[in-house]
């Protein structure tokens, strides 16, 4: 036993001493059999088949289809104090006002904090690391996001476009062919990511995806998907539409365990987001050499940072596999943004100062190379063009330098994302979100 331990051959006489103390002492487990050649390791129990596929037709919530949730989410949301607060606010004082105080208040957190703007907090940092000063500019767009409405079968808790049932501005087909136009005379783009609200659930969303697959066969067309969308009413051949079109998957679930899910999500949602998964592997999604690429999506339940990507997406893959049998290609953690209902919440809190000087505190300047509003453009469902879905939503357009500006850039009097190349980028106080941690782009 204590030959293990030693180095280098240990002369005889030394060794003989060792052995002899050895003996003297009470080693009840030092009793390995001389016939070493007979151990053998056992190997970790697995589950057998049939297990695995009882678990799994067990979650597969086939009783679920055709069954919405939106009645289920009407109801928290007269039930919750913060939402009702919000939806009285929300018609005193209309979302640009609304808007203008959140501002306010992230600005006032800030010079709390001591801290500049964004721009020259990223200007004094590239000055401390003795990097060239360089400013965030417009490059070529290969991203082109589309945000086809605010309506959505869920309302949760983080979302920074307060989608709901209640919510009905949706792009209508006229916008969404002049979107159609842009992406063909855009040859730089090489994804067509559709989000909302829940994109499925909006007139447009079938049409873009069928006309964008026609134009371009090479896209990279990406559904962003809350899920328990596959479970509504009128939705029994989504799926089948996304496999035949090709559509890459980025879904939303941000744990995997039933608590934390419904508490930031609602309640059921947990059920319908692991039913709908399975029948996503069931179609083919996240199977080798299907073409089908299911990926999901991480953010946190409050007001911290997410973990690594890489090893939470370990963690993710193991408990997905074995509790529900679930596979997926990647994770992608997020940084909550401090914008809209996120901000309503750690204003109400208190926390919003605390927050965003764990934003500054985590401020990592490698991500400023690859931030989203670098290379993506983001349309809003009426047509108006941002940067990114998050300025979006602060009224932010491109072509102007005052939020919620009528007089500005739009998919009807834009022939190319080339025009685009000259106009400045956005940046306010939400934007230390992108660039703390390892980003959120």
């Amino acid at each position: 036993m204590f030959t293990a331990v030693l180095r280098r051959p240990v002369p005889s006489g030394i060794r003989a001493r060792l052995l002899s103390t050895v003996k003297k002492r009470d080693l009840p487990d030092y009793n390995t059999t001389v016939d070493v050649a007979n151990i053998k390791l056992s190997r970790p129990e697995k589950k057998s088949l049939e297990e695995r596929q009882a678990k799994m037709l067990r979650w597969r919530r086939k009783d679920l289809d055709g069954k919405s949730l939106i009645n289920d989410t009407l109801q928290e949301m007269e039930e919750d104090v913060d939402f009702q607060r919000t939806l009285k606010e929300l018609k005193t004082s209309g979302k640009a006002k609304m808007t203008l105080e959140e501002r306010k208040n992230r600005r006032r957190a800030l010079d709390s904090l001591g801290a500049p703007s964004f721009q020259d907090f990223v200007a004094m940092r590239q000055f401390e690391e003795n990097q060239p000063k360089a400013p965030i500019v417009r490059k070529t767009t290969t991203i082109l996001q589309l945000n086809v409405g605010l309506y959505c079968n869920q309302a949760c808790g983080h979302c920074h476009v307060e989608s709901s049932p209640r919510r009905k501005e949706m792009m209508d087909l006229e916008t969404a062919n002049h979107c159609l136009t842009l992406l063909e005379n855009s040859p730089s783009v090489t994804t067509l990511d559709i989000t909302g609200g829940a994109p499925e659930l909006q007139e447009s969303f079938r049409h873009l995806v069928t006309e964008a697959r026609r134009i371009r066969p090479d896209l990279d067309i990406i559904d962003r998907c809350n899920l328990t969308v596959v479970h509504e009413p009128g939705q029994e051949d989504l799926i089948d539409f996304l496999v035949e079109n090709k559509v890459h998957v980025i879904a939303s679930l941000p744990c995997y365990s039933e608590k934390n899910v419904n508490q930031q999500r609602g309640s059921g949602v947990f059920d319908r987001s692991v039913s709908a998964l399975l029948a996503l592997n069931e179609a083919g999604y996240a199977k080798p050499g299907s073409g089908l690429t299911l990926d999901l999506v991480y953010n946190p339940l409050g007001a911290f940072l997410p973990p690594p990507q890489e090893t939470l997406e370990a963690k993710y893959k193991e408990e997905l596999d074995e509790n529900f049998g679930i596979t997926f290609n990647n994770l992608f953690t997020m940084t909550n943004m401090p914008v809209k209902r996120f901000a309503d919440f750690l204003h109400r809190r208190g926390e919003l100062e605390e927050y965003m000087d764990l934003l500054i505190r985590n401020f990592n300047l490698d991500t400023t190379d690859n931030l989203m509003c670098t290379n993506t453009i983001s349309v809003g469902y009426d047509g108006k063009i941002f940067d990114c879905d998050f300025n979006n939503q602060l009224g932010f357009a491109v072509g102007s330098d005052k939020a919620f500006d009528e007089n500005v850039k739009t998919v009807a009097n834009v022939k190319s994302l080339d025009d685009l190349l000259g106009d400045s980028i956005a940046l306010d106080s939400h934007c230390y979100g992108c660039t703390a941690g390892m980003g959120s782009s």
